[in-house]
């Protein structure tokens, strides 16, 4: 779980085919994103240092990042560089694998493929919020439980390719997800709003 943030994108990548379990449903990961806070990725939200939202970015690893985006949603990444180091994957899909009727009461009706197909559904699929922030994700006294996937994952099945909607570094192949797995979210590059 633990790497130099430098190899945050490494790192990301072996996070696929994870188990990730919260509030009685269980998710397997399809699809992430690994930002880091080395001063290199302006996209990431500690590319500027610590904030007082940013500040659980920088360690320990194996803690969630919880944060509001558009003022709507919530998303969730895992911390993964070394104490004082911001690195973080944002976990932008999955296949629901047990807790199916949970996450479709949590996501109003949505099919299979649609319970955890982008980031901010699986966090309403697994029905967390902003209480989870900052909490361990690898020793069961947070509301999240991660664990490696049953069997190994095959390096040949996984795609990687821009990360989604960010508008600086859009072009780092930083984002990894399941080859032709039908719960991989849709590819959005950034578009500039225009102010009127």
């Amino acid at each position: 779980m633990r790497a130099p943030a430098a190899a945050i994108a490494d790192t990301a990548r072996t996070l696929l085919g994870w188990h990730l379990s919260a509030n009685g449903v269980t998710v397997r990961l399809t699809e992430v994103e690994a930002y880091a806070g080395t001063g290199e990725d302006p996209a990431s939200h500690a590319h500027r240092g610590p904030t007082p939202r940013t500040r659980v970015m920088f360690g320990p690893a194996g803690h969630a990042y919880v944060y509001f985006i558009f003022g709507v949603h919530w998303c969730l990444n895992i911390v993964c560089g070394a104490e004082g180091e911001a690195a973080a994957v944002l976990l932008r899909a999955g296949e629901v694998v047990a807790g199916a009727q949970l996450a479709s009461q949590r996501r109003s009706g949505a099919s299979a493929r649609e319970l955890a197909r982008g980031p901010a559904r699986l966090v309403q699929a697994l029905g967390i919020g902003k209480d989870a922030n900052g909490t361990s994700v690898v020793d069961g006294t947070g509301p999240l439980l991660l664990s490696p996937p049953p069997t190994p994952l095959d390096p040949a099945s996984v795609s990687s390719g821009p990360r989604v909607g960010v508008a600086s570094a859009h072009d780092l192949p930083w984002r990894f997800w399941l080859t032709a797995d039908p719960t991989v979210s849709a590819y959005r590059r950034h578009v500039p709003r225009l102010r009127k």
